[in-house]
């Protein structure tokens, strides 16, 4: 999809640039404004675009930054469906790998986990979770999206890091039923680099509510 949109950005540009000489030169309107004239030296020329596009295209620091996410790991986890009861909890592993020369991170998360089956009753179900994360130069954000065997949606979210407290926090909104679109903030911590702290709250009638912890442990 990326790709498309580029390929028709850059369709766009070479037209546009095919059309200029016949419009300039059956244009017999009056002469441009000195704004116009100003705003227009203010665009850059095709082969400036161009650069400015091959240039944000570029792995920078925070991509080399994601780099240490890549490995093994095992994981436990904590998940509250009411924050006033004892937490539910699970453990898999995640494997994630680095794609596309650096630019981005795909997480794939296996493991088992208890949840209610048709009976009401408790069982041990399989779970499966994939992430791609990655940093949008264009933006200035991290951005990840997520999706496992638990729904059919795909939650997209944007984050900033703060390299005081080693943190990548990210916001999204997401719709689990019908009409039940909700807020969430996502906090990642690295605590070193074999050990990272993943918090997940949503926002309840205007609340904050921690419903999922996750702890990862780099394997080997």
């Amino acid at each position: 999809m990326y790709y498309h949109r580029r390929l028709r950005w850059m369709v766009g540009l070479l037209l546009s640039a095919a059309l200029v000489p016949p419009l300039m030169a059956q244009d017999t309107t009056e002469p441009k404004k000195d704004s116009q004239i100003k705003t227009d030296e203010k665009k850059p020329n095709e082969s400036e675009m161009m650069a400015m596009m091959m240039e944000m295209a570029k792995p920078g620091e925070h991509h080399k930054r994601m780099q240490g996410l890549v490995g093994t790991w095992s994981y436990t986890s904590k998940w509250w469906m009411n924050p006033e009861s004892p937490p539910s909890e699970s453990s898999g592993t995640s494997v994630t790998r680095s794609v596309m020369d650096g630019r981005y991170l795909i997480s794939d998360h296996t493991g088992k986990m208890q949840m209610p089956g048709s009976d009401g009753k408790m069982m041990d179900m399989e779970f499966k979770g994939m992430a791609v994360e990655g940093y949008d130069n264009a933006k200035k954000k991290f951005v990840a999206s997520w999706i496992d065997n638990m729904g059919t949606g795909i939650m997209s979210l944007e984050g900033t890091y703060d390299p005081a407290t080693k943190t990548l926090t990210y916001y999204a909104e997401y719709e689990p039923m019908p009409g039940m679109k909700t807020k969430i903030r996502e906090v990642v911590t690295r605590r070193d680099n074999d050990h990272r702290t993943l918090e997940f709250f949503e926002d309840r009638g205007g609340k904050e509510v921690k419903t999922m912890q996750i702890d990862y442990t780099r394997k080997g």
